[in-house]
């Protein structure tokens, strides 16, 4: 599970048998104080890869994210080796996103139905939203408490 902003607006290719594959890089960070007691943050970034129903929706707008959104993610941690274009061997990490939720937006601009709607992956043809709130405010916690 991963909260964190995205770096990027989400792209996604099309293959010819119709499948989708979405993808997005998105950065957490940590808050916390050196030794000194001054604040320094540390931020990591993920690269996150959604398929199915997950990226279908993003592809055609039923999910609106762009850059700067607050997201909590859940999916599964990938690790895989390829060969670039040179010939040369790389490893990659990757979240295998199986949900996605806004938690807020980020760049200002709208996000038509996307505030409040959950939706899952699902091996079905179909994804089943519903309009449970992703997330309760965290109303006892002060702002030095939050790892972000």
């Amino acid at each position: 599970m991963l909260i964190g902003r995205l770096g990027k607006d989400p792209d996604v290719i099309s293959f010819e048998n119709g499948g989708k594959k979405m993808t997005v890089t998105l950065a957490t960070s940590e808050r916390y104080r050196d030794r000194d007691g001054n604040w320094q943050d540390q931020t990591e970034w993920h690269n996150i890869v959604a398929w199915g129903n997950l990226a279908a929706d993003i592809a055609e707008k039923r999910r609106s994210y762009i850059k700067g959104d607050l997201l909590f993610i859940e999916g599964k941690i990938k690790s895989r080796q390829y060969t670039d274009s040179q010939g040369v061997n790389r490893s990659i990490t990757e979240i295998i996103a199986e949900k996605m939720n806004l938690i807020s937006k980020g760049g200002g601009q709208g996000h038509p139905g996307a505030e409040g709607v959950k939706y899952e992956r699902t091996t079905g043809s179909e994804s089943h939203p519903s309009t449970e709130e992703p997330f309760a405010p965290m109303s006892d916690h002060g702002a030095d408490d939050l790892p972000f």
